[in-house]
């Protein structure tokens, strides 16, 4: 893997759970304000909305530079719109890099053919 495509894929992990943070957020706000005269949802929408486009940004990058088949693309995409699927996306990609640099190792090593 080469350093954009791990740069790629380390900026859409470190956006995802700020950005299903902000959601749940903005939800919880959303009921304050029809049950309460707190009313936060246009500073909360404003902060997801721009954490939203970030992590859409970084996931068409992630995913023109992986080269992820279309059904990997799409659960990265559809993680996104799930009020907690940013989690389930940060856990799934730190996974993937940890599986990344144990293979690299090895294939230093020379211990595998991978």
């Amino acid at each position: 893997m080469d350093i954009k495509t791990a740069t790629a894929l380390r900026r859409l992990r470190l956006v995802s759970a700020p950005e299903a943070v902000s959601f749940l957020i903005l939800l919880v706000c959303s009921v304050l304000k029809r049950t309460t005269d707190f009313n936060a949802v246009p500073v909360m929408g404003g902060v997801h909305g721009v954490l939203f486009i970030l992590y859409v940004i970084f996931w068409a990058d992630a995913w023109n530079r992986t080269k992820w088949p279309l059904r990997t693309g799409l659960l990265y995409f559809v993680l996104s719109v799930l009020p907690t699927g940013g989690f389930f996306a940060e856990r799934k990609l730190k996974r993937a890099a940890e599986d990344e640099v144990i293979a690299a190792r090895a294939r230093k090593e020379g211990v595998v053919g991978a």
